[in-house]
């Protein structure tokens, strides 16, 4: 089984490099080439300076897996989410509104021994200054001096992508694609490549984010099925061909 595994991770990261090759290699938000043509639905695939791949070979390690657009009702794009992700362009952002925002502060917090008791509490600044009776202002400039600290760390990490499959319901496809890979790439069982010991999700208060060596806290406990991989070929063809096309 264990075999097994590594020869999926390693058949998984080969479907990556090649798709991110043919893209043009990977992207960070930090310089996005203007012009760029984004699917107006699809998954990202994140990497993190200084996470490599141990047991599935040489590279860097996938650390995330998400997507946007969720529903054929939800006006989020992937481009949309990228940019709530990556933050304005002072900086700040909204890590009420991007989950990866909010670990990452979190343990950019954690490791630096700091404190801040409105991070991640309720849903604005004003709600959450009125539920712990503290000043607003003093939130506002708290909260915003992580935020840009949130998005300079995720604005290094490099990311490349592919567009929801094509066809009759492409949002659970997408899903499906979103769940499989971090089930894949989940260390949960101690069978994927781990975390370094210095990897900053390891001072995460999600047990799931720690044990996962992901910044992912849904599906990383799930099992993978073995047709994925020929799925997610067929679907990194079908984006090349896709974008091939004048």
């Amino acid at each position: 089984m264990f075999l097994d595994r590594v020869s999926n991770l390693i058949t998984f990261y080969n479907i990556i490099s090649q798709l991110a090759e043919r893209q043009g290699g990977r992207k960070t938000l930090a310089a996005i080439e203007s012009g760029q043509v984004w699917p107006t639905r699809g998954i990202y695939f994140f990497f993190e300076p200084g996470e490599v791949r141990t047991i599935s070979g040489e590279g860097d390690r996938v650390v995330r897996v998400a997507s946007h657009g969720s529903g054929a009702n939800d006006p989020s794009t992937l481009w949309g989410g990228l940019l709530g992700t990556r933050g304005g362009p002072s900086g700040r952002g909204n890590h009420r509104a991007s989950i990866f925002r909010l670990l990452i502060g979190e343990a950019l917090l954690r490791r630096s021994g700091r404190s801040l008791p409105s991070w991640g509490v309720g849903g604005s600044q004003r709600d959450t200054a009125r539920k712990l009776g503290l000043d607003l202002a003093a939130v506002a400039a708290e909260e915003g001096a992580l935020e840009v600290e949130v998005s300079d760390y995720i604005r290094q990490m490099p990311f490349t992508w592919m567009s929801a499959p094509p066809g009759p319901s492409p949002d659970g496809r997408r899903a499906y694609y979103e769940r499989q890979a971090i089930a894949l790439l989940s260390n949960a069982s101690g069978q994927a490549d781990p975390p370094s010991p210095n990897w900053l999700g390891r001072l995460s208060s999600r047990e799931r984010v720690r044990v996962s060596g992901l910044w992912n806290n849904n599906h990383v406990q799930r099992e993978y099925s073995d047709k994925f991989l020929a799925a997610l070929t067929a679907a990194a063809d079908r984006e090349v061909t896709r974008r091939a096309r004048p």
